[in-house]
């Protein structure tokens, strides 16, 4: 191996091991919010805000096998335990935290099926995403949202049919979310000042490397 081809090497390590002191590329573990793990309550309730590190507006949490009809989507839409959220009167509902990852989510029309929801990825009050999804009823539907770098998400729901076997127990545009996913975003970095001593120091061990691997050649 040339010289040269041990100094590039040398200068990307030097450069990954800085990235790694800074923090710079470190993956996030991923937090689930089931909202099993609020207040046992016996029907519903609104989310408190501080639950999962989120503002929570106009969302509430059900307990899914306490509805009045346990086939509407607040019970078919529970992936784990017992409870959902879901947008108070079937009217827009907001997420707002410091900046995350907004990963994915599972989705259920509570009443109508073919209910679309749009759900925007804002940041500052700037939409960064926009993705519209039908679901219905009958089932829990994944969404893989990858909304990066945003602090607010806004639901909207809207349209559908309610089925034949559901009109005797209520109506509206309502959705059942469960199993909210996202990452929260690193806000600590070294101190400026730092940087260039840390950088020193990375380049400075890559040197030593490459004189000692000269000294062997010769």
């Amino acid at each position: 191996m040339s010289i040269s081809t041990v100094g590039k090497k040398l200068s990307t390590a030097a450069i990954a091991a800085t990235a790694i002191v800074l923090g710079i590329g470190a993956v996030a573990q991923a937090t689930v919010l089931t909202f099993d793990d609020i207040a046992p309550i016996s029907y519903y309730e609104q989310i408190p805000n501080g639950y999962g590190g989120f503002n929570w507006d106009n969302f509430n949490y059900v307990n899914g096998l306490n509805t009045i009809d346990r086939r509407t989507g607040y019970d078919n839409g529970r992936v784990s335990g017992d409870y959902v959220a879901f947008n108070g009167d079937g009217n827009p509902a907001l997420v707002s935290n410091s900046v995350f990852d907004f990963n994915s989510a599972y989705l259920t029309a509570a009443w109508n099926n073919g209910l679309s929801v749009t759900v925007k990825g804002l940041k500052s009050g700037a939409t960064l995403y926009s993705k519209t999804v039908v679901v219905d009823t009958t089932q829990p539907t994944l969404v893989n949202f990858d909304f990066f770098g945003v602090d607010e998400l806004k639901f909207t729901s809207f349209g559908g049919v309610e089925p034949d076997y559901l009109i005797k127990s209520g109506a509206g545009t309502h959705f059942a979310l469960d199993n909210f996913t996202f990452n929260e975003k690193a806000t600590s970095v070294p101190e400026p000042t730092l940087l260039p001593a840390l950088l020193t120091i990375a380049t400075l061990s890559a040197g030593s490397v490459l004189r000692r691997k000269q000294l062997k050649q010769s």
